[in-house]
């Protein structure tokens, strides 16, 4: 297999995505295409010691670099040699089959839409983290691709979560909510009480598991594995939960730094708090899943370290191999709502 990594995107290109792409070599033994400034990749790998390695890592160069500061809707027209249009240009022709870029986020999903295209019939894309829940981790989508939306938006991304869920988060039968202000069924505005009706339909045809309405509060505590929702209500949700888990661990760490007991429980405590900085880390995933492209595309976190660039290709890796892609093709007919004539 064969992973697409725009080497320049990204707060610590292109040295942690070097890195991290050496190390997912030699871990999960895939094939790299790193797309940048040769020159400075080269250099890179020869820090590494990778030289064992360049069969297995090519370099696609690209001078130019997406700021975070470009206009997401013109960049990829006015900087088509960037290391992020390469990338994505070479995943549309067959030279990978996933991409990874810790670039501009508008930038990356206009560039994915724009160049390697939706699949026929998905209104839009939506973006897809996996939250941790307790068990093996609940999928909220959108958690910021579409900052308005209308109900069959949201039908499509119950659908495409569930297929994410069940392929690669191992859930036979995942539990699709929709995120409310309350769990009743008449809770929330005009969209979320259409988009309960046509949700509603979908799992009584027995196309999708849907449990009903849920809060977010509830979403950590196991109460689904897909939790749907707009991309502006999701990007609220995702940015409160890195905000709380930072807030925590750091007062965390003063609490037990704080007399000579505390710190003998934090070293009785180290593993048990080790295990709290992983659930809380999104790290640990590398990166999240741009639904509804045609193929394979993973947004890395900005401030992406080599670790998390390492397993976001683990996640590019099952995400191919998981098929996610092909079962939405398979099932476009049911996702999408008929109108009225």
């Amino acid at each position: 297999m064969k992973i697409i990594v725009d080497a320049m995107g990204g707060d610590n290109a292109p040295e942690a995505v070097v890195e991290g792409a050496v190390m997912a070599v030699k871990e999960r033994g895939v094939d790299v295409v790193l797309v940048g400034r040769q020159d400075a990749i080269e250099k890179l790998l020869k820090k590494a010691g990778a030289e064992a390695l360049r069969d297995r890592i090519s370099i696609i160069n690209a001078e130019e670099v997406v700021d975070m500061e470009d206009d997401p809707t013109t960049v990829l027209r006015a900087k088509k040699n960037s290391s992020m249009a390469v990338a994505l240009n070479l995943l549309k022709n067959g030279g990978g089959d996933a991409c990874i870029s810790a670039g501009s986020t508008g930038a990356l999903l206009t560039g994915a839409t724009l160049i390697v295209k939706r699949v026929r019939g998905i209104r839009r894309a939506a973006m897809a983290p996996v939250m941790p829940n307790g068990n093996k981790g609940a999928l909220l989508i959108d958690c910021g691709a579409n900052v308005e939306c209308t109900s069959e938006y949201l039908l499509q991304f119950a659908y495409m979560g569930s297929f994410y869920a069940k392929n690669i988060l191992g859930v036979v039968n995942p539990r699709v909510a929709l995120l409310n202000v309350g769990a009743e069924d008449t809770k929330g505005g005009e969209i979320q009480k259409e988009a309960f009706a046509v949700l509603k339909q979908a799992g009584d045809e027995g196309h999708i598991n849907f449990i009903g309405n849920i809060e977010a509060k509830d979403a950590f505590f196991d109460a689904a594995e897909v939790v749907v929702t707009d991309g502006f209500t999701g990007n609220v949700m995702l940015k409160t939960i890195e905000g709380t888990a930072k807030f925590l661990m750091t007062n965390l760490k003063d609490s037990f730094m704080s007399s000579g007991k505390t710190k003998i429980a934090a070293l009785l405590m180290k593993d048990r708090l080790e295990d709290l900085k992983k659930v809380l880390d999104p790290s640990e995933v590398g990166g999240t899943a741009m639904l509804g492209i045609s193929k394979p595309v993973i947004k890395a976190h900005g401030s992406s370290d080599a670790r998390a660039i390492k397993n976001a290709i683990g996640q590019a890796v099952q995400f191919v191999d998981a098929g996610v892609t092909e079962e939405i093709i398979k099932n476009i007919d049911f996702m999408t709502i008929a109108k009225e004539t």
